[in-house]
């Protein structure tokens, strides 16, 4: 009796509609419809543009990725050593949630010195992460849990996905002061003077090295009197470094800004990544660590690092890990990484020269002392948009509409192009 009522309640509902199945599906696919397309990523669709572009003349400085002299892109040869040597040499199981703790030892190192005494006493909670956004996304989330009503200042001009990420967490932002469009470098007197006028124990992001997008970095002594008034207001200084070893050629020298602040008693927070200084954009490999008072605490904020991961992404990938802790525990390894990383700040620094040079030659009425004056791997331009856009319709030369210029995709064989193109848009300026 039962299967009777059930088939024929069941017969009710099919009679109800002709096409039942249609009106389900119709029914699904309005789900979405208030879904609009995304704006573009204002970097990546650079090179979307210039790979749609037919010009054999074609150029692209918009990409965050190191290139060779003749544009390809590199793997190191201390890579393809660690590859060689992990190759199947271990099991695919999963990593702690924290990560490889041999990697996050080695990356720690570099950061806060081969023999810091903080490592030493275990006063530093850090995790694997997915590259240097993974560990900035970590620790926004941790500051947003943790610290609920509390603001992050990022400075103007930052990497556009700074902002993404503490607006994903939830962490409500605020601008200070840095770059000096006049002079195209820093502008201190401003830095200083949000620094001092936010409240008491604000967060700030900082660039530790390189800065994106205006590769213009405070002096030692600036950094020095910027630590000083962090101590006065009780601020906590988050440092986000991309780029260590590949600003200057020296990891020691690149991690400057973080020992001050360490020498001078801050509790302080580093995204760390690998993208750009071992070249492995692709692995995503990277570390966020945060000092404590002792290790019971570092401990306890390990913990939670690590159950913020959990629902993200569970557990970080194997394989890169494994490259760089083979790279940097091997003392002939790192050795031979250092000697690469210091090649590739080398050409950065000679493009930088070349195409001042050969714009100088051009007889442009501009100075462009900004250009070797600025380091790492992005050159602020000064540029406006407009003159941006000639570039591109007129010479088929890509880069963001900022005008930030990656040196990475300038060559011995474009930089005269790239700097005839440039005179020629700005010499009516």
């Amino acid at each position: 009796m039962y299967t009777a009522m059930r088939n024929a309640m069941v017969k009710r509902v099919l009679s109800r509609s002709s096409d039942f199945g249609g009106a389900r599906w119709m029914s699904s696919s309005s789900w979405w419809k208030s879904v609009e397309p995304a704006p573009k990523d204002p970097i990546l669709s650079v090179t979307e543009a210039f790979l749609a572009d037919p010009s054999p003349d074609k150029v692209n400085v918009g990409v965050g990725a190191y290139r060779d002299d003749n544009g390809k892109p590199v793997v190191l040869d201390c890579v393809r050593e660690a590859e060689r040597r992990i190759a199947g040499s271990s099991f695919m199981e999963y990593l702690p949630m924290g990560g490889s703790v041999k990697m996050v030892e080695e990356t720690l190192k570099l950061a806060y010195g081969e023999n810091s005494e903080l490592i030493k006493d275990k006063r530093i909670a850090a995790v694997q992460s997915l590259s240097g956004t993974g560990a900035c996304r970590l620790f926004a989330d941790f500051q947003k849990r943790f610290h609920p009503d509390s603001q992050i200042y990022i400075p103007v001009p930052t990497w556009s996905n700074h902002h993404n990420i503490w607006r994903d967490a939830n962490v409500p932002q605020r601008t200070y002061h840095y770059y000096h469009p006049e002079t195209k470098g820093l502008d201190f007197a401003g830095l200083m003077d949000d620094v001092k006028n936010a409240p008491n124990g604000s967060f700030f992001l900082l660039h530790a090295c390189a800065h994106n997008p205006t590769g213009v970095d405070p002096t030692e002594e600036q950094w020095k009197e910027i630590s000083y008034q962090f101590k006065v207001k009780g601020h906590f200084p988050f440092f986000d470094m991309a780029y260590q070893g590949f600003a200057s050629g020296d990891p020691e020298k690149d991690a400057k800004a973080i020992r001050i602040f360490l020498e001078d008693g801050h509790q302080i927070g580093i995204s760390q990544s690998y993208a750009k200084n071992m070249g492995l954009y692709g692995q995503r490999v990277g570390c966020l660590s945060l000092l404590c008072d002792d290790e019971k605490q570092a401990v306890t904020v390990k913990s939670q690092l690590q159950q913020l991961a959990r629902p993200m992404y569970s557990n970080p990938p194997l394989h890169g890990a494994a490259m760089v802790s083979t790279i940097l525990g091997d003392p002939d390894l790192k050795n031979l990484w250092l000697k690469e990383v210091q090649g590739m700040a080398d050409r950065i620094i000679g493009m930088r020269t070349s195409l001042k040079e050969n714009l100088e030659k051009l007889g442009s009425p501009l100075s462009w002392e900004h250009i070797t004056n600025q380091i790492g791997m992005f050159c602020y331009s000064g540029m406006t948009p407009e003159q941006v856009d000639r570039l591109t319709n007129e010479f088929h030369i890509y880069m963001t509409r900022n005008g930030r210029i990656s040196m990475a995709g300038v060559t011995t064989g474009n930089v005269g192009y790239l700097a005839n193109a440039i005179h020629e848009v700005t010499k009516s300026a």
